[in-house]
């Protein structure tokens, strides 16, 4: 069972410490991330998370054991859904649960979404156009748009049977 659980401000350092691993994986990606003097990444500032209603986190859990986190922004007049960041850590990639995961952010969150991935990231390029198509018969828009992948859509093209 996969659990989407909303982050409170509380609890700000247990995301902080899952985006280490999350940050982690990027570097692959990004040259430029570094770890600082401490060991550590640097921390995102995450207050628009606890201080703007349009912007949400949410903590992934498989039954009671945490998995990973996604951060959103919600819809507004001008702007789609949107995908911020989106982690499941190592052992549990390949196992349905990021699409679970996705499937119920699309479904808390109806409307339009955009859904952006990095030039360098083939994994989560694949990741996220897979979980797409299926939802949504293949009803979506991809562009690439300054080195990024940009699948457009609306939950109202997802099938029947999620």
């Amino acid at each position: 069972m996969i659990i989407l659980q909303e982050a409170k401000a509380e609890e700000e350092y247990i995301l902080h410490n899952l985006m280490q691993f999350y940050i982690y994986e990027f570097s692959k990606y990004i040259p430029s991330i570094q770890l600082e003097d401490d060991g550590s990444y640097q921390w995102f500032n995450l207050d628009k998370y606890w201080q703007n209603d349009h912007f949400h986190a949410y903590f992934i859990k498989h039954y009671e054991e945490l998995i990973g986190f996604a951060l959103l922004e919600s819809q507004s007049e001008n702007q789609p859904n949107t995908i911020e960041e989106f982690f499941i850590v190592g052992k549990y990639h390949g196992q349905g649960f990021g699409k679970i995961a996705a499937t119920q952010l699309f479904n808390k969150y109806p409307g339009a979404w955009s859904v952006h991935q990095m030039e360098k990231n083939k994994p989560s390029q694949a990741f996220w156009k897979k979980v797409i198509s299926r939802l949504t018969e293949g009803y979506f828009v991809e562009t690439v748009e300054q080195g990024k992948h940009i699948q457009e859509f609306h939950t109202n093209s997802f099938k029947k049977a999620k």
